[in-house]
């Protein structure tokens, strides 16, 4: 049974790295090729990932560069670049398109840091999620005769180290998150 606990540490782990990737779309005063994951080019008619039809590269802090494989498809990356929630103009350099990011303003920055505490919690509520059904899978193996009750309350107690180990490490990963997006 001590495998339980094994799974809801690996289960909680992965909502670490979810909550990882969720706070590298959230944007800093520099430039991050992971601000472009969400953005989608209608290629050939089809909805791609921009990441699938360009490269993405960072010449200086506050300039991402994407150049689009396919030199005909370079109108199509511009528009979604620009109809996208970047609040960047991107522009056009032969087939590289630029895209400089503003300065954050105060309010702005304010605003990241109200989205980096959303995402920690959506982090942490899954995390507790995980701890509550690993903990009715216990508390009924213990109802059930399967195991005895002094195994249980030790599952039980190992289960809330890593509860509290992961919630721990969102709480820091926010942290840095904020001071980052806070720095000028």
């Amino acid at each position: 049974m001590a495998n339980l606990i094994d799974t809801a540490k690996a289960q909680m782990a992965k909502s670490v790295e979810s909550t990882k990737e969720n706070f590298s779309g959230i944007r800093t005063g520099r430039a991050n090729p992971a601000l472009l994951n969400g953005i989608v080019v209608e290629y050939y008619g089809a909805p791609t990932p921009l990441k699938a039809v360009a490269t993405i590269g960072v010449p200086e802090p506050r300039t991402l560069s994407v150049t689009p494989f396919d030199p005909s498809q370079a109108n199509a990356v511009e528009k979604a670049l620009r109809d996208s929630d970047l609040g960047a103009s991107p522009r056009r350099d032969g087939n590289v398109i630029h895209l400089t990011m503003p300065e954050l303003t105060e309010e702005r920055r304010k605003e990241y840091v109200k989205l980096a505490k959303s995402k920690a919690e959506d982090g942490k509520v899954a995390v507790r999620n995980i701890r509550r059904k690993t903990k009715e899978t216990i508390d009924k193996a213990v109802k059930d005769g399967d195991m005895g009750e002094d195994e249980g309350d030790r599952l039980l107690k190992d289960l809330d180290k890593v509860t509290k180990a992961t919630t721990d490490e969102l709480d820091r990963l926010l942290e840095a998150k904020q001071k980052e997006i806070m720095e000028v």
